[in-house]
């Protein structure tokens, strides 16, 4: 087993590990958990220093690293083939990452914890193999895997209306996998195996058009399979009006569940968009450009819009989440190199950034017992370290300069500007937007007069500094450097713009 399989299975060790662990020993099934998802991250960031930044592919294939390849089902062509390139390892790394502080902040989860560490390991399991799998029915199978852990997760240590938003979430996303379903089936009926003629789930197969046959030769049979993938991987982003079951989700999951939630299975959508959709199906990609630029703009504006009318905390970081997805969709519209790999790296910049404001909102709810904005105010009095941090945390999210997320929209706007220039100047206002609603929540919760109710409210302990003190780091450091992020995707982005007609 390869290093990829073993920072992919590791959590998923750690979950059978956990089963023959007694319930009443609490500790032991933390500890496991815990030592698990560090193994995971520990191997990823291995990976991450043996990367090689310098490789020149002249096909996709050679595009891949920590490769593994070999037969699983083989009466119906089904492998086991996975490897990362520069879209996928930013992804897997961060889900390790974020798997592991998610880890910690489930520390005090109060019920049933064998069953909850046991069903998030499993969900960090598949969300790593959503990344790393190269062949499509293996991809599917993590995609699937993945909606039963986060199910459970919501609807059973979820909050008050915890059922409601994990059925929501559980129906909108098995709608989009049974889309992904047909059109898996029809790739592997239209697509061919260079070597032995028969039908393949090898993503790489169909990402040569050569070996398309039947319906994907005609316009018509491309574009249909190429909204059911849409449809499919919008839902996850999610794309406007596919978005409704996110505030509820949000809101009502685990702290450390929202984190997963907004830092890592948002990305999945437009992952899949550019991993499966553009490759297999480039041409329709380009025809339908224009519309995904003009629903990204709709993301940005009507995310921020309605981001400023929350009240509740958590449900104003979940709009806000809506709004900056739309930055990656726009970036990826426009099929320019500064587009492209502004969209990828605003996914990564996303994931850590709006981990640490979903963070710190489980923090004040720990203490405060809501999340009602008008509810506080002057907190920075009783808790300057949390507001210090979570100051640096909110204007990361505004993209304001020397943060991840000011580099990421700005190559965004860079790329877009050229092609889409009226629609990205309609996006520039999203910034201002954004910029308002984070400064009206930051003016009433942290400044002006301490509510009297919080005068002696604990500040943030050292637990929590050890979940958001990394993620503070990083955000200043890529967004100062981030040319081990972009040099890593430079390679595989450009040349997929390659295969864009």
């Amino acid at each position: 087993m390869g290093l990829l399989s073993l920072a992919t299975f590791f959590p998923l060790l750690g979950m059978v590990l956990i089963l023959f662990i007694p319930k009443k020993n609490i500790s032991a099934i933390k500890i496991v958990a815990l030592v698990t998802t560090f193994l995971s991250l520990v191997l990823t960031s291995y990976m991450w220093s043996q990367y090689d930044y310098s490789l020149h592919g002249i096909n996709m294939e050679s595009q891949f690293q920590f490769v593994e390849h070999f037969s699983w089902i083989a009466t119906y062509h089904i492998e086991y083939f996975i490897g990362v390139d520069g879209l996928s390892f930013p992804m897997v790394w961060l889900s390790s990452l974020l798997s592991f502080l998610a880890i910690i902040a489930s520390w005090n989860i109060p019920k049933a914890q064998k069953g909850y560490f046991s069903l998030f390991l499993l969900l960090a399991t598949s969300m790593m193999g959503v990344f790393v799998s190269l062949d499509f029915f293996l991809f599917y199978v993590f995609w699937e895997v993945m909606l039963l852990p986060m199910y459970f997760l919501i609807g059973i240590w979820g909050g008050p209306r915890r059922e409601y938003a994990a059925i929501k979430f559980f129906l909108y996303t098995l709608a989009g996998s049974v889309l992904m379903l047909l059109a898996m089936l029809a790739f592997y009926f239209n697509v061919t195996d260079p070597v032995t003629g028969g039908h393949t789930f090898n993503m790489l197969h169909m990402f040569d058009q050569n070996n398309h046959i039947g319906l994907l030769k005609t316009f018509d049979g491309r574009f249909w399979l190429y909204i059911a993938l849409f449809i499919g991987f919008a839902i996850k982003v999610p794309v406007f009006p596919f978005h409704t079951w996110l505030p509820d989700a949000h809101v009502e999951a685990p702290t450390a569940i929202s984190v997963i939630l907004a830092g890592i299975l948002l990305k999945m959508g437009t992952y899949g968009l550019i991993r499966i959709s553009y490759p297999i199906l480039p041409d329709i990609a380009r025809y339908t450009s224009y519309a995904l630029a003009v629903l990204g703009v709709i993301n940005i504006l009507y995310g921020a819009f309605v981001a400023m009318a929350q009240k509740d905390l958590k449900k104003l970081v979940a709009y806000s989440s809506v709004s900056h997805m739309g930055f990656v969709m726009l970036g990826m519209a426009v099929f320019t190199e500064a587009g492209i790999n502004g969209a990828v790296f605003q996914m990564f910049s996303h994931g850590i950034i709006t981990a640490m404001l979903f963070l710190l909102v489980g923090v004040i709810y720990d203490r405060a017992h809501h999340r009602e904005i008008d509810g506080f105010g002057g907190l920075a009095v009783s808790m300057p370290v949390y507001t210090g941090i979570a100051s640096l945390a909110f204007f990361a999210a505004l993209g304001l300069p020397g943060f991840t997320g000011f580099i990421a929209e700005a190559m965004v706007f860079i790329g877009a500007f050229p092609v889409y220039r009226v629609l990205t100047i309609i996006a520039a206002l999203g910034i201002i937007i954004t910029a308002g609603y984070i400064l009206w929540m930051v003016q009433r919760v942290f400044l002006g007069k301490l509510n009297p109710k919080y005068e002696n409210i604990g500040d943030i302990n050292t637990r929590e500094l050890s979940m958001l003190i990394p993620l503070g780091i990083l955000t200043i450091f890529f967004g100062i450097y981030p040319m081990p992020v972009l040099n890593m995707m430079k390679m595989s982005l450009n040349y997929l713009l390659t295969l864009i007609p």
